[in-house]
């Protein structure tokens, strides 16, 4: 394309791609600007409805650009303007929206212009039947890949000293063999977008002669060559729909520019194209040396040599092959042989980081934008934390400031819509204080925050008003109290109150005991956040306090003649209100002693426990509840272990149905609750297990399996085998209790203190306590390892 600019040398380039960023053209000389970029056209009274127009290095309409910003001619798109695309897109799917084929930096790589863009809508009636040119030519030459066939004909041959036009001829003779015989090729809106870059061309040649040159995709050159009658070409164009459109430039990726991103016009390599296209000599010696640096930064071996031997391969298998140089096949090949020794899974990496590529393109400060997208630049520049395409992790310490607002950026930006970063799980400490963040940027949160526009210019402001409308519009309690906890994650103060009346409101109204279960635990998880973020939540602790005593009332009642599944979902709101009693609990006690008022309701946290003594005697509340309910009193110390082995021997009696008592079992010892260490350490309630298994009759044992079978399947592996050891070498039973200590050589019937003593120094230093004086702090240290 640059050597045929240089040979014509025209006046002007006329470039396929939307009339109203001609604008936005001299931005593309910008030092700043460094592509992949796109640009982006958006509907003003809708921002969601959008359009882009990619453009990478390699693209031919951007070395035109570029070209002509160089040489002081002037450069004009032709197509369509998307004030019209972006109108057709409220019928169907633009073609921009899923892959505009003008401009799409990809016809230098085996995609003529609207080859594939298909955008499955249908029209009058009957469903679009795309063709591919490239594909059926490839398919004519013998090929059976497009883009292979393309690199064989157009990028390896190259065009010969003085005949710089030939591949152009060469492709319009093609192109136009080919329009008639598939005529429109199913591309119907192309008659009407190639009607109106007709009548730019004719106002081009009147304005400026014969010094003209097009630069468009292939598909499109018999159309414009095409004698029409200029009133028929105006017709066509006449009384199209349009709406208010802005333009703008935005970074793009080249995972965007790939076809299995779900873009039309997209191929698959153009991490492979952009390293052709910037190669300047032994494209495949330095794309080898790409790859090994790439597999040594993965800690893999591999050598110069390695390097040597993949490139001999490539270049024997291109020749044997009877291609004239190594593609992409020949290298991918070599490499698998040599550098991966023969495995896929390195393999995989390089594709993905190499032939697709992760590179995020940059536009200058100058570009147009929306102010909210002005603010967002400015926040992250103070925050550094940059855009990437790559995804990564990013933990944050929230004592630290620049930590405490990359966490408030995110929040605020994950309510708008602009998922720009995800929370993920820590690796490290899981106190309130850490964070842990996946982030990965894709070009389409540009058009998110567009559409985030309408709510405010600042981030801070639009975040506000999209959560006071978002608590007004919640369709239940628990979507308020989530949005209530992340209201206080993204420390949007002017919300709050707002959240927190119509939270109010919707609890006073809302008698369903499963509802309030359900927004409970969010509620109180939103107050742990008060201390390390510095909020006031006292009127959150007084909500959470009033909706937890409402559940206390409701729960007994609401637990009764329940199915198998609705057991089941309220077994876990049981578990999910005990966790937010415990902590709230923790809150309203602290209340005081942080300056707060006290709360009139007290510590709830007996009268919980007063609720669960309900539920685990009550016959009509399902066994998985009784069960679950046993085993919380238990833990919290408010149940001996054998009033606990008397209450599982009464519902294991042979007088209880086997499948009421294996839903019991599956309550006490079941749902991650921490049950199978709790029978490895309490040998009786193992053995009333073990007697109550072995005493179910065989026609009952079938029914009762799977209940079993997903209680203990949930265990890990180890505690698995360590009860299953524990039974086989049982030296007996007796009155039902594996008898006789422990089954498992190496331990003990009771606790050694001479061996746990041999820990303590050891516990001391890592607690912060190596200064004391000798033994002081044993009896506490003791009481913790018993």
């Amino acid at each position: 394309m640059r050597a045929a600019l240089e040979a014509a040398r025209p006046r002007v380039v006329l470039i396929e791609g939307p009339p109203e960023a001609d604008a936005l053209i001299p931005l593309a000389a910008d030092e700043d600007m460094r592509p992949p970029v796109a640009l982006l056209a958006h509907a003003v009274d809708e921002p969601g409805r959008s359009a882009f127009w990619p453009f990478a290095e390699f693209s031919p309409e951007w070395v035109a650009i570029r070209w002509a910003l160089a040489n002081d001619v002037p450069a004009r798109f032709i197509d369509l303007p998307a004030t019209h695309s972006l109108a057709w897109g409220r019928e169907a799917t633009a073609d921009g929206i899923t892959g505009t084929d003008g401009a799409d930096g990809t016809e230098s790589s085996g995609e003529a212009d609207g080859i594939d863009g298909a955008d499955g809508t249908e029209e009058s009636g009957k469903p679009d039947v795309r063709v591919d040119p490239l594909a059926v030519l490839a398919e004519a030459a013998g090929y059976d890949d497009p883009e292979r066939w393309w690199e064989d004909v157009v990028e390896h041959r190259g065009a010969g000293a003085g005949d710089v036009f030939a591949p152009f001829a060469a492709l319009e003779e093609a192109m136009g063999a080919l329009r008639e015989e598939f005529g429109s090729g199913g591309h119907e809106r192309d008659l009407v977008r190639e009607a109106y870059m007709r009548l730019q061309v004719r106002s081009a040649q009147r304005e400026f002669e014969s010094g003209v040159a097009v630069v468009c995709g292939a598909w499109h050159v018999p159309a414009l060559r095409e004698k029409t009658a200029v009133t028929a070409d105006r017709a066509l164009v006449k009384g199209l729909p349009k709406v208010k459109a802005d333009m703008t430039w935005v970074p793009w990726t080249y995972r965007r520019l790939a076809r299995t991103s779900g873009y039309g016009a997209g191929i698959d390599s153009p991490g492979w194209y952009g390293h052709l296209f910037g190669a300047p000599d032994r494209p495949v010696e330095r794309w080898m040396t790409k790859v090994a640096g790439l597999l040594r930064d993965e800690d893999r071996l591999v050598s110069s040599a390695h390097v040597i031997e993949a490139v001999r391969l490539a270049e024997t298998l291109a020749a044997m092959r009877g291609r004239p140089l190594a593609g992409l096949g020949e290298t991918t090949d070599a490499v698998r042989a040599v550098m991966c020794e023969g495995s896929d899974v390195p393999l995989s990496l390089v594709h993905d980081r190499l032939v697709v590529g992760d590179v995020l393109g940059e536009v200058p400060q100058g570009a147009p934008a929306v102010p909210l997208q002005r603010d967002l630049d400015r926040t992250q520049r103070r925050l550094r934390l940059k855009p990437e395409a790559l995804e990564r992790e990013l933990e944050l310490d929230l004592r630290k400031e620049t930590d405490a607002g990359r966490s408030r950026l995110l929040h605020r930006l994950r309510l708008l819509g602009v998922g720009w970063g995800e929370p993920a799980v820590s690796r490290g400490s899981t106190g309130t204080f850490r964070e842990t963040w996946r982030l990965r940027w894709e070009p389409e949160l540009s058009v998110r925050v567009a559409e985030a526009g309408v709510w405010g210019t600042t981030v801070l402001a639009a975040a506000t008003a999209k959560v006071a409308a978002d608590a007004v519009s919640a369709p239940g309690l628990a979507d308020v109290t989530a949005l209530a906890e992340r209201c206080l994650l993204a420390e949007l103060p002017e919300a709050l109150p707002v959240v927190m009346r119509v939270l109010a409101d919707r609890a006073a109204l809302d008698a369903d005991v499963g509802h309030l279960a359900q927004a409970l635990p969010a509620l109180v998880r939103a107050l742990r956040y008060g201390d390390v973020r510095g909020t006031d939540t006292h009127a959150l602790t007084e909500v959470a306090a009033g909706l937890a005593e409402r559940v206390f009332v409701g729960l007994p009642p609401a637990c009764a003649a329940l199915d198998t599944d609705a057991a089941e979902e309220m077994r876990r709101h049981v578990d999910a209100v005990h966790g937010a009693v415990g902590l709230l609990g923790d809150a309203v006690a602290a209340g005081p002693s942080a300056g707060v008022p006290a709360s009139p309701h007290g510590d709830l946290r007996p009268r919980w426990r007063s609720v669960l003594r309900v539920l685990s005697g009550r016959d009509s509340v399902p066994g998985v509840i009784r069960g679950r309910a046993v085993r919380l009193l238990l833990d919290e110390g408010e149940l001996g272990q054998d009033e606990a082995a008397r209450l599982m021997g009464l519902v294991l009696s042979p007088g209880t149905p086997p499948a009421d008592a294996a839903a019991w079992i599956e309550g006490f010892v079941g749902g991650g609750a921490g049950g199978g260490m709790l029978l490895v350490h309490d040998e009786r309630l193992l053995g009333l297990v073990d007697a109550w298994l072995t005493g179910v009759p065989a026609e009952a044992f079938t029914d009762v399996l799977p209940l079993l079978r997903r209680t203990f399947s949930a265990y890990e592996p180890g505690v698995r085998r360590t009860l299953g050891e524990l039974v086989r070498r049982g030296p007996g039973k007796q009155g039902g209790v594996v008898g006789g200590g422990s089954g498992i050589p190496g331990f003990g019937a009771d606790l050694d203190l001479e061996r746990a003593d041999a820990v303590l120094p050891v516990v001391r230093l890592l607690l912060g306590l190596d200064g004391d004086p000798a033994g002081a702090g044993n009896n506490d240290l003791v009481g913790v390892g018993q």
